[in-house]
């Protein structure tokens, strides 16, 4: 039954007919399927497929974005139908009062929805603020509600930093922190090395980790960011971060030098190249922020995968790598994760060809 609902809810938003994947939704809550299970076994493994159908450059941006606003607006409709139904509040338990928010930055608001629909299920009090809260008005709103725990989504892990400092800056006031989202990565390491309370892979994880609790934290003073990560003093996150501008320029002057090619470029082409480099220096500030080339090597891997589908390879990458190389050589952290970076594309090279769809074996 599920998997079909999935074939049939992927059909609808491929092809963008709205009405007709609201209408297989309601059908399966009709036939008695519980709301948490069409929200995490049908919606969300369908909108994990549209991530994928686009990496593989199967569907475009815009297509992308019209699957997730379907969701969207789905989920919506769920949560107002769930209201209206729902039986009378049991005054003898209490649900934990939570605020969902998205990191400052971040707009990838679906996941946090989707846990926030979940712990209304789960009979907890959700305020979500949705995508891209910055910090100074998530907390400002933290004093107004007082809340029991904030839940905070973060999904690209340019946006660590961010977080970070919201993160300090909510426990700052007494409240906990239960991270969540793919930048603090599968296992949760960065939600544990930036300092939160908790951490949860999906969403019915984090509704048993409120179910069993979390104590508040010490109301310390407000703590730098070099006091839970020892690694910054050296400088090198402050100076690639805010030297941005300038590394990306002399980076694209140095590969105008060494690809003469790239002298008959169009500014479209121009631009677009100057904001391929600025992606990799920001995915470089973050694995020196986190003191972990793994983040960089990752992002390379998960940009060659998205270039090969779209018949480039991956090596494309390497000339504004040993570029960056050159500008950084006085920065030995930067320089091992881009070393690794390098080696990582090597050794995508060196793997066996692997038939793509419709190819002969």
């Amino acid at each position: 039954m599920l998997s079909r609902a999935r074939d049939e809810l992927w059909r609808a938003v491929d092809e963008r007919d709205e009405l007709a994947a609201a209408r297989g939704v309601f059908e399966l809550l009709d036939s008695g399927l519980d709301a948490e299970d069409i929200l995490l076994e049908v919606i969300a493994p369908v909108q994990h497929k549209v991530g994928v159908e686009w990496a593989a450059g199967r569907i475009t941006v815009a297509q992308e974005h019209a699957a997730t606003a379907i969701h969207d607006r789905i989920i919506a409709a769920m949560a107002h139908r769930a209201t209206a139904k729902a039986p009378a509040p049991d005054h003898g338990k209490r649900g934990m009062t939570v605020v969902v928010a998205c990191v400052e930055g971040e707009w990838h608001a679906l996941p946090a929805r989707i846990l926030a629909e979940t712990l209304r299920l789960r009979g907890h009090t959700v305020d979500f603020l949705g995508a891209q809260v910055p910090t100074p008005h998530l907390i400002a709103h933290l004093h107004r509600t007082a809340p029991d725990v904030v839940a905070l989504s973060c999904s690209l892990p340019t946006r660590l930093p961010t977080a970070h400092a919201a993160i300090t800056a909510i426990q700052a006031t007494g409240v906990p922190v239960l991270a969540g989202g793919a930048a603090f990565a599968p296992d949760g390491r960065y939600a544990r090395l930036l300092g939160a309370d908790a951490w949860a892979a999906e969403a019915r994880e984090a509704a048993d980790v409120l179910g069993r609790g979390l104590p508040r934290p010490h109301l310390d003073s407000a703590r730098l960011a070099v006091e839970d990560l020892p690694h910054l003093s050296d400088q090198e996150y402050t100076m690639v971060s805010r030297g941005k501008r300038q590394l990306v320029k002399n980076t694209l002057a140095g590969l105008e030098q060494r690809l003469p090619a790239m002298r008959s470029y169009s500014e479209a082409e121009r631009e677009r190249t100057a904001e391929d480099v600025a992606h990799i220096v920001d995915f470089l500030a973050a694995a020196l922020y986190t003191d972990d080339a793994r983040l960089f090597t990752g992002f390379l891997e998960w940009t060659g995968d998205i270039l090969e589908a779209r018949r480039v390879p991956a090596l494309v990458l390497l000339p504004g790598l040993e570029r960056l190389q050159e500008e950084l050589k006085d920065f030995p952290r930067a320089l091992n994760c881009l070393a690794q970076g390098v080696a990582a594309l090597h050794g995508r090279n060196r793997r066996p060809a692997i038939p793509g769809p419709g190819t002969a074996a």
